[in-house]
This record gives C-alpha cells, structure tokens and sequence, in this order.
C-alpha cells in the first residue's frame, strides 16, 4: 500500500494536489498560502504525506522544537493533522499513514509523537481515538478540556507551554489568532470578517507568522484560535455564521 503515497518535497510541491480543499483549475488563495506555507517548512522537517490521488488523505507532522505550537518537548514529533474523508475511509490508508509516522520517528531515534486532543472530539482536530489505539495517551491537560496526547517510546513526555494557561488577553473585542497552515482559513477569516463589518462588531485578526509567535501563543493552537471579552474560546475554524454567533451571544 506504500506505493499508493507521496511525500511532498521542494521540488514536488508547485505541482501536487494539497488534499484539504478539492479544486480542479482554478486557483484557491487558501491552497496557494499553505503552499508557501510548507515551502519554508519542508526544510525544518516537516511531513506531508498524502494519498497519490486527488483526494483527502494526507498526514501532517514535524520535529516539535520547530512545530508551530505551544508545546516544549525534547526530540518529539508533534502531529499536526490525520485525515481520512469521503469514499477513503474505512479502508486502511489512516492506518497506514499513522504506522508511517510511527516508523519515521523510530528510525530517526525520536522520543515519541505527540497531537492536540479534548475530552470531547473536537471537529477540527483529529480523531483522538484512533490515535488512542495507537497506544497514544493524555500527558497534559488545560482547565477547558483541551489534552496533550502522546505516544512515548522512552517514558519522556512533551507539554503545554506555561503560557497555554492563560487562556486569556486583554482585549475584549473578538480576538483570532491564525496562520497560514491550514487552506481553509482564507475562507473563514472572510466569513468572520464580512459578518463582523455588516453588523458593526469590533474584530482583531493577528497572523502567527513566526515560530516564535506560535509558542508564545497564550491558549492552545494547531493553526487558529479564538478569543471573545478576553477569553479563549475554541481551535475550531468557525464553520458558518451560526458557530459565530454562538461566540458573540456570550
């Protein structure tokens, strides 16, 4: 089944299908930001491996010291993204992207591989229990119900960043962090965005484009965050206006 992935490279990457957004011909803002997202971290170590077809199968890792994330740790993986959608699941191809990473950072004399997870699933995070299966399990919590999973092969564990527990800033406005990581954040800061000016609601969006930014975040983040009178809300990409309004009728 090897056979039927591809990592992406430097050289590979200006001609490979992404995975997360489907789209033919035209040109998507969101897939060209996280193309040149992971062109300046293909270098770092980071992995994309994805089904050789047009489709959204893929897995998403890199060395954590240069992980966009809140999490210390000696010589982990953190492991960013695991998607198996549509027609694909069920049929092995998650199984055989875990293993992969798993040998990977065997082979490379990591200490484990560690994943952003919550006590309930969260729907932009993946799935915990399958990981679980894995043998991964929770090494650190925050008072909100988010967890740091981890898969240890010497007993060392990653955690949270201190300032992860703050889970506060003080603007009161509505606050999201995000990066260009993830292809459908171009759509959704649009979708907050368009809302927020028709209904004369203040909005702040600050853009994690460094790695240092990204680890001094104070909450969790795979690649966004929100935060409403001063407090974190959720990693979740707001899927519509309604998940929207559920923040701001707070």
């Amino acid at each position: 089944m090897d056979t039927d992935f591809i990592n992406l490279t430097t050289e590979n990457l200006a001609d490979e299908h992404l995975c997360c957004i489907i789209r033919s011909k035209k040109l998507h803002p969101g897939v060209e930001a996280k193309r040149q997202w992971l062109s300046d971290r293909l270098n770092e170590g980071h992995v994309f491996r994805k089904l050789n077809a047009k489709a959204t199968v893929f897995i998403e890792y890199a060395p954590l010291e240069t992980a966009w994330v809140p999490i210390t740790g000696d010589n982990y993986y953190y492991l960013y993204c695991l998607w198996t959608l549509g027609s694909y699941k069920g049929k092995g191809y998650g199984r055989s992207l875990m293993e992969y990473c798993i040998a990977d950072a065997r082979e490379k004399g990591k200490s484990g591989i560690c994943m952003l997870g919550a006590k309930k699933q969260k729907s932009w995070l993946s799935d915990q229990s399958f990981a679980k299966k894995f043998g991964f399990e929770v090494v650190d919590t925050t008072d909100n119900g988010y967890e740091l999973l981890a898969l240890s092969f010497d007993g060392t564990i990653p955690k949270f960043a201190q300032n992860v527990k703050k889970q506060a800033i003080e603007s009161k406005e509505l606050t999201i962090y995000y990066d260009m990581q993830c292809p459908y954040i171009d759509q959704k800061i649009e979708i907050v965005r368009q809302h927020c000016e028709m209904n004369d609601v203040p909005v702040s969006f600050i853009q994690v484009d460094t790695l240092q930014k990204a680890k001094e975040l104070p909450c969790v983040f795979n690649n966004w965050a929100v935060f409403y009178k001063g407090h974190f809300e959720t990693v979740n990409l707001l899927q519509d206006v309604a998940s929207l309004m559920r923040i701001l009728k707070k």
